[in-house]
Formats: C-alpha cells, structure tokens, sequence
C-alpha cells in the first residue's frame, strides 16, 4: 500500500485509534496545505530574483536623449592674435632738453704725472659765460628758463629743544631755589600774612610740601603734618600768595624743584 504524503494519508495511520480531538492532530493534518504554500511562495521569490536583472535592463532609461539629435558640426573659427606689445624693462628716461646756457664739463684736478694725464680741466676763457657740471652740454638760446616753485629745495633739520618737566629734588641739583631775599624773608612774609587759630595753647609745626616751577610759581602744594584748627588750610592759602621763588637750576637750565619745609605756629603772648 502506497502512502500519499501530499494527501496526508500517514496522518490517519500514526493517529488511528488515538484521540484526533488533541491539537496534534489538526496541525499534522494541516501540514499539507503549510507545505504546497510555502513551495509556491519560495518558487515566487526564486523565479523573481533570477529574473530581476532581465527586468531592469529592459526598463527605457527616461533621461536618455537621442544622440542622433546632437549631432551637430561646430566649426573653430581662428582670430589673428591681437599685437601686444612687450613692456620694456629698465628703459633710460628720456633725455632732458638741452639748457639755455652752455654748460662745460668740470674736471677735479688732480696731481699726477704728466704721461697719466687723461683729460684737462677746462681753460677759463672756456667758462666765460658759461656753467659748470658732470658733463658737455651745448646750449640752446631759445629754450625756456624754468625756476623750481619755492619749498622744493633741500630742507635742513630743525633741532627741536625737549622739555625737561621731570621734578627734582633738592639734594644733589645744581642749584637750589630760593625766596627772593633768602630764607629769612620768607618766613617774615609767612608771618605776616598767617592768621592763626584762636586756640589757648596752640603750638607746634605744620610740615608742607610744593614744586618749585620753571617760573618761580609755586604749584602742587601740600600738607604733610599739622596740629589741627585748620593751621594746614591756612599754611595752603598763605603759600598761594607767596611771590615767585627763584628756581632751581640744573645743567643751566631753570628745572621743576620738589621743596618741604616746616612752619613754627606759636600763638603771640
């Protein structure tokens, strides 16, 4: 007895006298139409792949023109080459024209032995009514005289003087400043102008500081020290007032001086 296993006979043989209602059953007898399924979906899949490059050579390509309408015949058409001419390298300037007076070559004398003489200074009746340069020039009468415009000769250097602001001190310049009349006198002007505070017992100094100017002004004046009651405030406005000073003197030259100095405060008795 042959089996079909495409009809699925081999099922009813292994499950006779079994329980056909069990799951096992109802695959194995599906299996056939699993298998024919699966056989047509493979042969499908197959044949489609074998014949995919058949398929796509035989699609027209859209972006394709026909040749035949490109054929068109271009003709060169050869121009003359335009004339350029060769810019010219370390061309001589143009010689000058020719002056209106006769110049005559100068020639520097020199001392040397008679047979090594190359060529004599010119005679002075040569240089009669002439000029002389580098070279023989023959005038012309007729040419025009021209002056060079003022201003574009040889300009000379300017020595410009710096001015020397830096501040010394008064130790080790040349000479110091002073109050016109000495020391002395400034402190008879300090005390007659001070007005000092009505304070009982007020004594001591007020130490100040100023440069000394070029001009003899005092300027940048400070309080360095003082004993309060506004005796500071009235050192600055008596030191405002003071006539110019004599400067200080360095490499001969007036100079900017730093000075300080002390004022004794002692109220009168």
């Amino acid at each position: 007895m042959k089996l079909d296993i495409l009809k699925n006979q081999w099922v009813e043989i292994v499950f006779e006298g079994r329980n056909k209602l069990y799951g096992a059953y109802d695959l194995r007898k599906s299996n056939r139409k699993t298998t024919i399924k699966a056989l047509l979906i493979g042969a499908f899949f197959f044949s489609l792949a074998v014949s995919a490059p058949l398929i796509i050579s035989l699609i027209p390509k859209g972006g394709e023109e026909d040749n035949s309408l490109k054929d068109i015949k271009l003709t060169t058409v050869k121009l003359p080459p335009k004339k350029v001419e060769p810019p010219k390298l370390n061309a001589p300037p143009p010689p000058p024209p020719p002056p209106a007076v006769d110049q005559v070559k100068f020639v520097k004398p020199v001392v040397a032995k008679a047979d090594e003489v190359v060529e004599e200074p010119p005679k002075i009746v040569d240089l009669k009514d002439k000029k002389t340069g580098a070279e023989t020039i023959k005038g012309d009468p007729d040419a025009e005289l021209t002056v060079a415009p003022a201003g574009t000769g040889p300009k000379t250097s300017q020595v410009v003087e710096e001015s020397d602001d830096q501040v010394y001190s008064t130790a080790g310049i040349e000479v110091k400043p002073d109050f016109p009349g000495g020391m002395d006198k400034f402190y008879s002007f300090v005390g007659k102008n001070y007005r000092t505070p009505e304070e009982e017992g007020l004594k001591g100094k007020v130490y100040v500081s100023f440069v000394v100017e070029k001009d003899g002004s005092l300027t940048d004046i400070k309080v360095l020290r003082d004993i309060g009651y506004g005796t500071g405030k009235e050192a600055i406005r008596v030191l405002q007032k003071s006539p110019k000073w004599n400067p200080g003197i360095q490499n001969g030259k007036p100079v900017r001086v730093q000075y300080s100095l002390p004022i004794a405060i002692q109220q009168q008795e």
